[in-house]
């Protein structure tokens, strides 16, 4: 049974493919066609498709589009409904309605064979759950979904049992937590679904001095539901345009609305164990990408685990719908291998487009050896390796390291990125090492995926990565399921004691993350970075010739 996964109709496009229960391959269209987040969410835009990211995805299994069960599309326009009716009063739906239900014809064009008659339209929360719940290591598990919006609602509460989701509860629009959290990015400066996680980032900075005005406005039901009131945050801290300078009445805007955000999140989680009793709550929706709020969700509610879906957001849909459909056809669904879902090279491959470039390379003995050489010698590394993640976050494959232990390598990497110096970098840590240094989270913390307090008495060996709230959102690495990036670090370790290296996205602001291997050679040709780890052969920097 063959599904192809397609997340088309907001923002952040993307593929996935789901064989015979299995996902074999996942991708962004932003790493095709170069374009952060691939489009921008406008409703004109809800015709563009995936196109590049499917054709991978099918060439990948070596299938033809003919030879495809099932599309799963991740919207069902029938459930919309006007402008009026959501409350929203907003007139691009007529657009976003219209162009999803042509989306099967769409398809059919972009995929050559297709048959339009086997695309299937998947509500897009339940295409949310599915990517947790039907992802998830644990089969049986409740799940809870907060994004901006789908085609009615806000806001799925469930339970999946053998595969099968009971929904529990929805919030229908205008209430969303993900809007209001937009219209506060939106506010700030920032570009809304894009830039929250810089919100994120500022809240640490500030103190939550308006959460008692904000308590009526952005509040749980108590039945399973919200409210979300239309906030005036003109009250609070004046609106920035792009690049003005923040203050700290931003800063405690942000910090007021993030434990808002936090405060209910906790409540829905509590009234979801009270309807299940569940051992395991899974996470999806962009919401769940707010590290700080999964944190507090575990350490204050009745749940033991959390597991979050590390594409979290819309991509995640194209994964959850094609899983949805595969169970709905029959299959038993297995859990998602890791996030390593993407394009990858063989050794022969790399080395012809290191000829092509007509570049100087080596290859070591071992490139984790020298990788860590040149991290002890406070270098920056570019890692490309393996397959690329699906999903947000850099977890080892398209990475830029770095020593954590000086200071000043937090505003170094932000400059060779290009961002905004208030934003924190994450640490890699070995998994048997991270419970010394790091504690509150869930170790394993193989995603990246909630925040960790740093231990006092590691905060000053490694305050590239210690945030100005004394938290890191880790990835643990594990000996078994990453052996390359568990010996680089173990070979950092024993030359430096430390067992943590800095760890953020290859790319450059602006940019979506490195993908293939010109990407790669392109982001080292332009950025202040020693060496490019790519496969088993290195790229030294040339050193400048003296005048």
């Amino acid at each position: 049974m063959k599904v192809l996964g397609i997340n088309a109709i907001y923002h952040d496009p993307s593929a996935a493919l789901v064989i015979d229960g299995r996902v074999v391959a996942a991708a962004e269209e932003e790493r095709f066609s170069r374009r952060k987040h691939g489009k921008r969410p406008l409703p004109w835009s809800a015709w563009e498709l995936p196109e590049l990211s499917a054709a991978w995805c099918l060439a990948e299994a070596g299938i033809r589009p003919e030879e495809l069960d099932a599309v799963a599309y991740s919207f069902d326009p029938a459930l919309m409904g006007t402008p009026e009716e959501s409350g929203l009063f907003d007139d691009g739906d007529v657009m976003r309605r219209m162009y999803a239900e042509k989306a099967p014809d769409f398809l059919a064009h972009a995929l050559p064979g297709l048959d339009p008659a086997k695309v299937r339209f998947v509500k897009h929360h339940v295409a949310h759950a599915a990517s947790a719940g039907l992802a998830a290591p644990q089969r049986d598990n409740s799940v809870l979904v907060l994004d901006g919006r789908g085609e009615a609602h806000s806001h799925l509460a469930g339970r999946y049992t053998d595969g099968s989701l009971e929904v529990l509860a929805g919030q229908t629009l205008p209430h969303s937590l993900g809007l209001m959290y937009e219209d506060l990015t939106d506010h700030l400066g920032f570009l809304r679904s894009s830039d929250e996680f810089k919100v994120m980032a500022m809240a640490s900075y500030g103190k939550p001095r308006f959460v008692g005005e904000l308590s009526e406005l952005i509040r749980a039901t108590g039945d399973g539901g919200f409210r979300t009131e239309k906030i005036d945050f003109t009250e609070f801290a004046p609106r920035l345009g792009k690049g003005d300078e923040w203050t700290e009445a931003h800063a405690d805007l942000a910090a007021s609305v993030q434990q808002r955000l936090e405060e209910v999140l906790v409540d829905l989680a509590r009234w979801v164990h009270e309807q299940t009793g569940d051992r395991v709550l899974t996470l999806a929706g962009g919401t769940a990408l707010n590290c700080v709020a999964n944190t507090r969700i575990l350490a204050e509610s009745p749940f033991e685990e959390v597991w979050v879906q590390p594409a979290a957001g819309d991509a995640g849909t194209a994964l959850g719908a094609a899983l949805h459909v595969a169970a709905e056809l029959g299959e038993r669904t297995e859990p998602m291998p890791g996030a390593a879902l993407g394009r990858g090279w063989s050794d022969e491959e790399i080395q012809r487009w290191l000829e092509t470039a007509a570049i100087d390379y080596e290859r070591p003995d071992d490139v984790a050896e020298a990788v860590a050489e040149v991290l002890a010698d406070n270098g920056i590394v570019a890692w490309f390796q393996g397959r690329s993640e699906f999903g947000p976050r850099a977890l080892g494959h398209r990475s830029l390291l770095a020593h954590p232990g000086f200071e000043a390598n937090l505003e170094r990497m932000n400059d060779v990125k290009g961002r905004e110096q208030f934003r924190p970098v994450a640490p890699m840590v070995l998994l048997e090492r991270a419970p010394e240094i790091f504690s509150r989270g869930p170790i394993p913390s193989p995603y990246m995926l909630f925040v960790h307090d740093v231990a006092p008495e590691w905060g000053d060996r490694i305050p590239t990565v210690t945030h100005v709230d004394g938290t890191a959102r880790i990835q643990t690495i594990d000996r078994e399921t990453e052996p390359l990036v568990h010996r680089m670090i173990a070979a950092f370790e024993r030359r430096t004691g430390i067992p943590v290296v800095v760890n953020t996205s290859l790319n450059t602001a602006g940019r979506p993350m490195v993908d293939d291997p010109r990407d790669a050679l392109e982001c080292f040709g332009s950025a202040p970075v020693d060496l490019l780890a790519i496969g088993p052969f290195v790229v030294r920097r040339p050193r400048p010739t003296p005048r």
